[in-house]
């Protein structure tokens, strides 16, 4: 599997984007699905998983400001991310069957 995420960039703090993940190889539809995060000088942290079901989670620090969403039938799966914080900032990761690993994009939140 091969991913490639894009849609990251400099946005003021309460701004948002939208960060995708397109996907190509194995099959997609039947694996968990997740983004990631690595702030400078910090180990990287789960953000949002959804399972082949639809089922999400997210880690608290953005419960309520971030969806993650995925499309089989595009191979796509996408974060979109409201409300943006300056502790937001990170290079973001996309990830499949948490295994398989996108290049990063980063996101800078400034205040």
């Amino acid at each position: 599997v091969q991913l490639q995420a894009s849609g990251g960039g400099l946005v003021q703090a309460g701004g948002s984007l939208r960060l995708s993940c397109a996907a190509s190889g194995r099959v997609f539809s039947g694996m968990a699905l997740g983004w990631y995060r690595q702030a400078p000088g910090k180990q990287r942290e789960v953000v949002a998983i959804i399972s082949f079901d639809g089922i999400t989670n997210y880690v608290d620090s953005v419960k309520g400001r971030f969806t993650i969403s995925r499309d089989n039938a595009k191979n796509m799966v996408y974060l979109q991310m409201n409300s943006l914080k300056p502790e937001d900032t990170a290079v973001y990761y996309c990830n499949a069957n948490f295994r398989y690993w996108g290049q990063g994009t980063l996101v800078t939140v400034s205040s």
